[in-house]
């Protein structure tokens, strides 16, 4: 454990991100309370599950925070059951592929101001405990097609958090210039727990397999050569 300079609190969802996000964090920052979020995504409840046994690991204060209002105003398939959650592939991902399927995809699972809002009920919660980082997984690999991940973004939240919280919160975003791979490689580094993430946009018993962000998941540990340590819990093959 490095020199720790402050104290933070994070926006965890569990995933690969979040998880490898917090774990790097926490060599210079001591992680005090970590927040996770429910509106109304279909993973809610695994990624409730998944973020006390994060929590757990790391004796760290975790709360859950209703979003409901969120969920009601929110139509795309992330959300809204009765529509399908694009079923994506490694082709269809791949840097020759036609950037308006991501694009598509991004549309279909996109929560209105979502990191906007979930930065400012942190910073709030921040502010009020005295703590001076709010902690997310940003990466340049998604920036691509969520520009809510982008460097850009929270340079200007940074901006807004300066007016509107007396202490300066400021988002702390270690992954900001990493893709999937090298994310993976960080959380093996940093010993992530990445046994409990979870990174699938469905809620079932294992991963889907085929939702943008399973698939994006599964290139990056086979592009880092490493079995993916949740199938190895869970003794699953994954597919």
């Amino acid at each position: 454990m490095g020199v720790i300079i402050n104290t933070s609190i994070a926006l965890l969802s569990s995933g690969l991100d979040s998880v490898t996000a917090v774990s790097l964090a926490r060599v210079h920052t001591e992680v005090k309370l970590a927040l996770v979020f429910d509106y109304g995504q279909r993973s809610a409840k695994r990624e409730i599950e998944c973020s006390k046994k994060i929590c757990e690991y790391f004796d760290i204060d975790l709360q859950v925070i209703d979003l409901g209002w969120l969920a009601g105003i929110t139509n795309t398939s992330l959300v809204n059951t009765a529509s399908e959650v694009p079923a994506m592939s490694l082709e269809k991902i791949s840097p020759e592929a036609d950037p308006s399927i991501t694009a598509e995809s991004a549309k279909s699972v996109w929560v209105p101001n979502r990191n906007g809002v979930l930065i400012n009920i942190a910073a709030s919660f921040a502010e009020s405990l005295g703590y001076e980082h709010v902690i997310v997984g940003f990466n340049r690999e998604e920036a691509v097609t969520f520009p809510d991940n982008s460097g850009e973004f929270i340079r200007a939240i940074n901006g807004s958090l300066s007016y509107s919280t007396l202490n300066g919160v400021k988002v702390l975003a270690p992954l900001i210039g990493l893709d999937k791979k090298e994310i993976v490689l960080k959380a093996m580094e940093v010993r992530a727990p990445l046994e409990y993430s979870w990174s699938c946009y469905q809620g079932g018993e294992l991963p889907c397999g085929v939702c943008e962000s399973c698939v994006r998941r599964k290139r990056a540990f086979d592009e880092a050569g490493i079995a993916d340590p949740l199938f190895v819990r869970l003794g699953a093959i994954q597919g």
